[in-house]
Parts: structure tokens; sequence; C-alpha cells
């Protein structure tokens, strides 16, 4: 195998500019945010595993870890933390899920980076994924429990 081959071979299909997370950060579409700044948006998910279940991504389009650039990667991860220690506050946790899929065979379903910060509770296990949206008033609620904590 030659060079050439080897890259195509590893490379990541390329990013897809109508993704949902694009139109959000677009303002295309709404979502429930609760935290932003010039390189990352956090806002929950509509079929959360749990409640207080919120979603980091990049400002910068990326299709997911394989190609982000370090930076914005870091980025996220710092704003994951901030929202964790959030969650595990507003929502009295025992501890937080994060988990980033990569790719269709990884379960990879929206293909704009994000990682998925979920606050737990001990014994209580997470609902399946993509199994039921959540009202919006209780999105809207869980919202501003985050944002107040994010706040504090």
């Amino acid at each position: 195998m030659n060079d050439q081959e080897d890259a195509e071979m590893s490379a990541t299909p390329a990013y897809d500019p109508s993704n949902v997370f694009a139109k959000i950060l677009r303002g295309e579409l709404p979502a429930h945010k609760v935290y932003e700044d010039d390189k990352a948006l956090a806002f929950l998910d509509i079929m959360p595993r749990a409640p207080g279940h919120a979603l980091v991504i990049p400002k910068a389009p990326s299709r997911n870890l394989l190609d982000v650039a370090p930076d914005d990667l870091a980025h996220v991860a710092k704003i994951a933390q901030k929202v964790a220690k959030a969650a595990m506050a507003a929502f009295a946790a025992d501890g937080v899920t994060l988990q980033q899929f990569s790719e269709e065979a990884s379960g990879q379903v929206v293909y704009h980076l994000h990682l998925h910060v979920i606050p737990r509770h001990a014994g209580v296990p997470l609902k399946p994924p993509h199994t039921e949206m959540e009202k919006p008033e209780v999105l809207a609620e869980t919202a501003a429990r985050l944002r107040a904590a994010l706040a504090s």
C-alpha cells in the first residue's frame, strides 16, 4: 500500500453542514441551551437517557473525534467537565457518564462531534438510547436548573 492509499483508507467521510447540530448552531432549529461561548455550545438532549442529559459540541465543523482539531477537542472536554460538575449539583447526582461515539459502527447518529454528559444516580439504569422524546416543559425546567447551577 502506498501513502495515498493508506490515507484514503483511514480518511473520515466529509463533514455534512446540514446535520441537525449544525442547524442548531446556525439558529435554524431550536435547542434548550445551557452554556455557550465562542467555541462551544451545550444543550439538552431531547431524548434524555437520564434527567439532565446534555450534549456539548464544538462550534467549529467536525464530524467526530477522528477529524476534530485538537484545540477544539480540548475546549469541548473543558466545557463537558464544567457541565458535568453543574449537573452533579443541579440533580443531586451520584456520578456522571460521559459518552462520545465516532462513526456508525460505534453508534454515532448525528455526524457533528458531541459529548454526552449524563448525570447518574446509584442503582438507576439509563434509559435506552433514542426511545422517548421528553416533553418541552420538562426540558425547559431541566435547562433552567442546569443553567442556574452553571451560573453559581
